[in-house]
């Protein structure tokens, strides 16, 4: 409704309902940026499919590429395309390839795809191969997987783990404070989740804008704030210039 209305205002203001959907979409954009940032980034998301694009026409020429078969499957699961995922970097993994990065990218797949055993397998030995794997980020993503399959035991567990190779990860504490949410413990969730906002508050810049997400899901009543107020200038807008 409110969307509609703002629509409605614009258009009064604007004279034409093609413009105001333009503005609505683009100031919608730019308060996803500055809060939860859900929507893609939409310049990252160029770049990522056109390099996929040619990877793909790399493996079209030579199937054997197990390079860019490595990287196109890193692309595919950063864009959750976890089937395609799978699909691309198995070739490697049949080829006997078990370098960290092909051991991560499969795992994270299998993951994605709720395949616990699969995951678990391959991102178990790439602990054994490199235990602190960019900075744990193999609990990081076991924790996720569990969390999806609704066992919170083994998540909380993971992202302990996380937390301690991490002790500023926002993303981290925020997950694990779901899982304890969701074991009972409410009054250890409440904490970690307050520790979490402490962590965002007094980080750098850079690591606020990518922490962001994690940090309003702890607090969302502060993008529905930004929302209010984006509505009330549209409304104030329309009472100053409509006659």
């Amino acid at each position: 409704m409110t969307k509609w209305m703002s629509w409605l205002l614009l258009t009064m203001l604007t004279g034409s309902p093609f413009v105001s959907l333009l503005i609505i979409l683009v100031a919608w954009l730019v308060l996803d940026r500055f809060t939860f940032r859900i929507l893609p980034d939409p310049i990252q998301g160029f770049g990522r499919t056109k390099r996929a694009r040619r990877l793909a026409r790399t493996i079209d020429h030579n199937p054997h590429d197990r390079r860019a078969r490595r990287e196109l499957a890193d692309i595919y699961v950063q864009q959750r395309r976890f089937k395609k995922a799978d699909e691309m970097i198995r070739y490697n993994l049949e080829a006997g390839e078990e370098d960290p990065s092909t051991l991560f990218v499969a795992g994270v797949a299998k993951a994605g795809l709720r395949d616990r055993s699969s995951a678990e397998s391959l991102l178990e030995r790439l602990r054994e191969k490199e235990p602190g794997y960019r900075m744990n980020v193999i609990d990081l993503e076991l924790g996720r997987m569990y969390l999806a399959l609704g066992e919170y035991e083994p998540a909380a567990t993971s992202l302990e783990r996380l937390c301690q190779a991490r002790p500023g990860s926002v993303e981290g504490k925020a997950l694990l404070a779901r899982a304890l949410r969701k074991q009972g413990e409410l009054d250890r969730a409440k904490e970690v989740a307050a520790q979490a906002w402490k962590d965002y508050a007094s980080a750098p810049g850079f690591q606020r804008r990518k922490e962001r997400y994690w940090a309003w899901r702890l607090q969302p009543w502060r993008p529905a704030l930004y929302g209010l107020v984006f509505m009330a200038a549209i409304f104030v807008l329309g009472q100053i210039f409509v006659p």
